[in-house]
């Protein structure tokens, strides 16, 4: 199965009807067109509560420029949606009736959940919300899927690699004991429980999905990778916190993608489950995500701080079980993926400010 070209996989796609749940997001809206390029059938539900536009007019310490950027990537997701023959439907997942109708308007085949607050630093700040987007709405779909796994094939849940808290050794793999630390992380591992025990109770298929540090063009989730390339914009300094040693396994999001669609295509039903670190296999340091972004923007600002004490040690998640069971090969690296999502910042950031100054 390792050596299937990717290409090939539209006609098992072809026929499946896909559910995105809390799929307008940064990971939500690349997947939807993606699957609906390969020929799927796909419906978004997202309440548009996190990242939105109205949130994002309403800031009101937020720079101009930064408000026009933002709502360029925004209008961008969904132009490219509607265009791509994505539907969307704007209803909140945490209430049981708004999902209901959802999915007897649908009739999907296969659903992916998705809904959460994406920052951990959001979620320790608020973790009622936290709890209530990412396992009252998980809830609802495994509930909604319960008596329909005649119909629902695959329900996939995207976790995160913070589950594995600090990392023992330099890399982990999906048989690590999970130890996560913090609302955002046990929120997820709590989501991964929760999906695993339902497919032993009620014969749900499932996939569970691992990203790690992910970037790319239209995120407003203020990851790293978007905080170093916009501050470097905006004169203000790439906090390089233990001198920037520490490593994160940086993911393009077209990789991610690649890695979902395939584990889509490639389920084998109801009695199949598993669960895949979907990265770029190769942990590098904040330093050198920073050298990056100065290699672009030359007067960007470095400045050395202590290392926070709470932050998790990090490092590679291997793939080697995407790689044989699904052919996943991830392409872009630091120095091409990075790169290419930082020279696209650039132009969509003086494209703001021209847009800015005119208003």
């Amino acid at each position: 199965m390792s050596h299937i070209p990717y290409d090939s996989l539209g006609p098992k796609l072809a026929d499946q009807r896909i559910m995105l749940i809390g799929g307008a997001g940064f990971i939500g809206h690349n997947l939807a067109l993606e699957l609906a390029r390969m020929g799927a059938t796909v419906m978004i539900v997202d309440n548009l509560m996190v990242n939105s536009l109205i949130e994002n007019s309403f800031v009101e310490e937020q720079d101009p420029v930064q408000r026009t950027a933002y709502r360029n990537f925004l209008n961008e997701r969904f132009s490219l949606l509607r265009s791509g023959h994505v539907q969307l439907r704007n209803a909140d997942a945490r209430l049981l009736a708004d999902l209901g109708r959802c999915f007897e308007e649908f009739d999907p085949t296969k659903v992916v959940h998705m809904a959460a607050i994406a920052s951990a630093v959001d979620a320790k700040k608020e973790p009622g919300l936290a709890f209530d987007l990412q396992l009252i709405t998980l809830r609802n779909t495994l509930e909604l899927v319960r008596p329909k796994t005649d119909r629902i094939n695959q329900v996939m849940f995207m976790s995160s690699s913070t589950v594995y808290g600090d990392f023992e050794g330099d890399s982990v793999d999906e048989r690590a004991f999970p130890r996560p630390e913090g609302i955002y992380a046990n929120a997820k591992f709590m989501g991964e429980r929760l999906i695993r025990t339902y497919r032993t109770q009620y014969g749900l298929g499932t996939t569970v999905i691992r990203p790690s540090a992910l970037y790319g063009e239209r995120c407003i989730s203020r990851r790293v990778s978007q905080m170093f390339i916009e501050n470097a914009l905006t004169g203000k300094p790439l906090l390089l916190e233990g001198g920037g040693d520490g490593r994160l396994d940086f993911t393009y999001i077209r990789d991610l993608v690649q890695g979902q669609v395939r584990a889509l295509a490639l389920h084998d039903g109801p009695d199949a489950s598993n669960t895949f670190n979907l990265t770029f296999g190769n942990a590098r340091t904040i330093a050198d995500l920073a050298a990056v972004v100065k290699s672009i923007v030359p007067e960007a600002i470095l400045e050395e701080r202590p290392r926070a004490v709470d932050k998790p040690v990090r490092g590679t998640l291997s793939i080697e079980r995407a790689q044989s069971v699904l052919g996943f090969e991830p392409e872009y690296g630091l120095e091409d993926g990075y790169r290419q999502y930082c020279e696209w910042y650039v132009d969509a950031w003086r494209r703001a400010q021209r847009e800015a100054n005119l208003a």
